[in-house]
């Protein structure tokens, strides 16, 4: 019988350190946890409290909405500040008379997120060259416009920034 009372007894002990090992382990994890939570939910100004801390995080929220709406007129108005500068250029060079070599005459066409600009041409020949401006609204000119000027409108309408804008048709006006 003493040898079933000593078992017993180192059985027990063996589950006494277990238990205590146990304990020590969960009070380590409790420590870690709770000191978590203070750093989440302490205040930049010192406040200890929940209460604190969720103002100073209201405050900081609210100022960055304000922040985020000043973002965004900002934006917007870069945006329409965009539609009129020149986002599309297009260059078509070609060979305007048959007596000169080379392309050396040229079509350059600048136009505005909305088809406002100018088509600038020269025609370059052996004893002169010649430049031609014409004005675009709305990617259409109330001058004809060449084959070469047509094609260069074409390219700078394709670079455009806002494609939305340039859903309107190329063709001259008469």
């Amino acid at each position: 019988m003493e040898v079933a009372l000593l078992i017993w007894s180192v059985a027990l002990s063996v589950l006494v350190i277990l238990g205590v090992v146990w304990v020590f382990d969960l009070q380590v994890r409790l420590r870690r946890l709770q000191s978590g939570r203070d750093e989440m939910f302490v205040a930049d100004a010192g406040d200890t409290n929940l209460a604190g801390a969720l103002e100073n995080l209201a405050a900081r929220l609210s100022e960055t909405n304000a922040r985020t709406e000043r973002l965004v007129a900002h934006t917007k108005q870069i945006d329409e500040t965009l539609a009129h500068v020149v986002q599309g250029v297009g260059l078509v060079r070609f060979r305007a008379f048959q007596d000169t070599g080379g392309d050396q005459s040229f079509a350059l066409a600048m136009a505005d997120g909305e088809g406002n600009g100018v088509v600038v041409s020269t025609l370059y020949g052996r004893g002169k060259t010649r430049v031609y401006a014409k004005p675009v609204q709305g990617w259409l000119s109330p001058k004809p416009l060449g084959e070469e000027e047509q094609q260069a409108l074409a390219e700078a309408k394709k670079s455009i920034v806002n494609p939305g804008a340039a859903s309107r048709s190329t063709n001259n006006r008469d």
